[in-house]
């Protein structure tokens, strides 16, 4: 039992490195095939469409509940895998890198929420700790390919490509080999085609979903644009920051939040935790302007990882708020669907960032994504007070 987190912490690391894979990669993408400025959000917001549609069918289905939720995991990396290696093939198009990254998002359903109902199945004691380890797991799965890029600057941009691509594999065929049924899972029998809307009629859950939902408004679309930033930073102070790597370093450090809240959610509430952490971010979101117009970039580059360690905190402290809440025969079902709504909120706070990227000075950009965490401390307090 002591070998398993950290096989499915392996697995989750490896696996979701395909997350950002073309992210880290788009600069060499765009010389290569002339892409214009606003396709960086198109590129997120395609995943992000792919990991919508596959967690809906997936829940809808009730795959991660119906069959092993390990074979569910590998056969997803193995397809989500393929999607992200097609993009390196010669002559591609920008519609046809945008299809394949959508492939890629649809089977990220059966890979990042999967893993967190694999972990759930094993642990019901100490289930805080153990997601919290697991998504420090996918935080530093999606820095990962900006420090292969950081890394391989001089090599072909496949390189990275290639690399996701086989470690995802390696994620894939690690817990299908070593990680068996958990002893608490509890096997569903039949497709619940109601189940998207029954998921929201417990308060508790719907509670942990208000503060989700407005840390999702933030977290993808200030990954998505930090390296943009980090760039109109270079510009305008004529510095020369590396970006790949300052991107790698500060979405990573969320990755030590995340096990840091884990172990801290055995002796506070995640709602605490999570609260706490969300306040945080929302004030970055604020007072970005003011870090991003000063000079010193060791100002700036200690502000950025104070924000990427409260950004990604309270994440699995509201998994862990809805899996120790949901009914045991439909807890992957759950986690998944609360998924779905949350990247889909990710879609229009990248997109409007993107749109605003080019209307206003960037500089201005990050306090758009306070909304999220002020209305998701509202939405988690009020719904608490109606408990």
């Amino acid at each position: 039992m002591k070998k398993i987190l950290p096989l499915i912490v392996l697995s989750q690391f490896l696996s979701t490195s395909l997350w950002f894979a073309g992210n880290a990669v788009l600069p060499d993408l765009a010389k290569e095939i002339q892409l214009a400025p606003e396709y960086l959000g198109h590129l997120t917001s395609a995943v992000q469409f792919g990991f919508i549609a596959g967690t809906l069918v997936f829940s809808i289905l009730t795959v991660a509940d119906k069959f092993s939720p390990s074979w569910v995991f590998f056969w997803s990396s193995v397809v989500a895998s393929a999607f992200n290696f097609a993009i390196r093939i010669e002559d591609i198009s920008a519609l046809e890198i945008l299809l394949f990254r959508f492939g890629t998002g649809f089977f990220l359903a059966g890979i990042y929420p999967v893993g967190m109902k694999i972990a759930s199945d094993y642990f019901q004691k100490g289930l805080g700790k153990s997601l919290g380890f697991l998504i420090g797991a996918l935080v530093l799965g999606t820095a990962f390919p900006h420090l292969v890029r950081s890394f391989l600057d001089q090599l072909p941009w496949r390189n990275v490509i290639d690399a996701t691509s086989v470690l995802a594999l390696i994620g894939g065929f690690t817990i299908v080999a070593l990680v068996p049924n958990g002893p608490y899972r509890k096997k569903s029998h039949g497709f619940d085609f109601t189940s998207f809307f029954k998921v929201f009629h417990t308060k508790p859950i719907r509670s942990a979903a208000y503060g989700y939902f407005g840390h999702m408004w933030e977290l993808y679309a200030f990954w998505a644009f930090l390296p943009f930033i980090l760039q109109y930073y270079n510009t305008i102070h004529e510095l020369e920051l590396d970006a790949a790597f300052w991107s790698f370093t500060i979405i990573a450090v969320g990755a030590v939040s995340c096990s840091v809240a884990g172990i801290l959610s055995g002796k506070f509430t995640p709602k605490a935790i999570a609260s706490f952490a969300l306040a945080i971010s929302g004030i970055c979101c604020f007072i970005s302007p003011l870090l991003i117009f000063q000079d010193s970039q060791e100002v700036l580059l200690v502000f950025l990882m104070v924000w990427g360690l409260a950004v990604t905190a309270d994440s699995p402290m509201f998994s862990t708020m809805v899996a120790q809440n949901a009914p045991e025969a439909t807890r992957g079902t759950s986690l998944t669907i609360v998924n779905s709504v949350g990247f889909g909120i990710t879609i229009i706070s990248i997109q409007l960032l993107n749109f605003l990227s080019i209307q206003i000075d960037p500089i201005y950009l990050f306090p758009v994504l306070g909304l999220g965490p002020t209305l998701g401390l509202i939405g988690m307090w009020r719904g608490t007070n109606r408990i």
